[in-house]
């Protein structure tokens, strides 16, 4: 697999996952709230799908497509979710990705981990623009992109289905430059 660093914050280390990390992600992902709130995470989370999310992701930080990371508490190693920066490295751009286990909720972790992979993104990836969307439905999600000083691109109005329902989707964008 290709070598991804260890980033460090001030309370959190940002690492590739390993399979020993997923019992805590299977664990984690059964939440239906979490679900509720991402695109790509089903509920009820089947049994078996944490590992097989871990091979695809080996596959594409392999291919560059990817750089993901687990977000653990530097404290006591707890696993407490997962960062990632989708890559268009044509176009020097990628998207976020983040989920965060309900139990660690508002204790500020995903915006520190968001700050330091986008920090990545644009030191160690050359990447010129960095991207995130979001539910509207969920404003800790926007909270987090304000937080990381991306700027409010605007809202895909009914841009995805999911559960039966038609959800807009929020846009927030950060330039190297910015």
């Amino acid at each position: 697999m290709a070598e991804q660093p260890i980033l460090t914050t001030e309370r959190l280390l940002l690492r590739t996952p390993v399979m020993g990390d997923v019992p805590a992600i299977q664990t984690l992902l059964q939440e239906r709230d979490i679900a509720a709130m991402t695109m790509n995470i089903p509920h009820p989370y089947p049994a078996g799908m944490a590992a097989e999310w871990l091979t695809r992701t080996y596959e594409r930080i392999e291919n560059g497509s990817s750089a993901v990371f687990g977000i653990v508490r530097q404290a006591d190693l707890t696993y407490l979710g997962t960062v990632g920066l989708h890559l268009d490295t044509d176009h020097h751009a990628a998207e976020i990705g983040y989920w965060i286990g309900k139990p660690y909720w508002n204790n500020g972790y995903t915006s520190e981990a968001v700050r330091r992979i986008i920090q990545y993104g644009f030191a160690e990836l050359d990447l010129r623009r960095i991207a995130a969307s979001y539910f509207t439905h969920n404003p800790a999600s926007a909270r987090v992109m304000q937080k990381a000083n991306m700027q409010f691109e605007g809202i895909l109005r009914q841009h995805i289905y999911k559960w039966g329902q038609f959800c807009d989707l929020g846009y927030y964008s950060i330039l190297a430059t910015d």
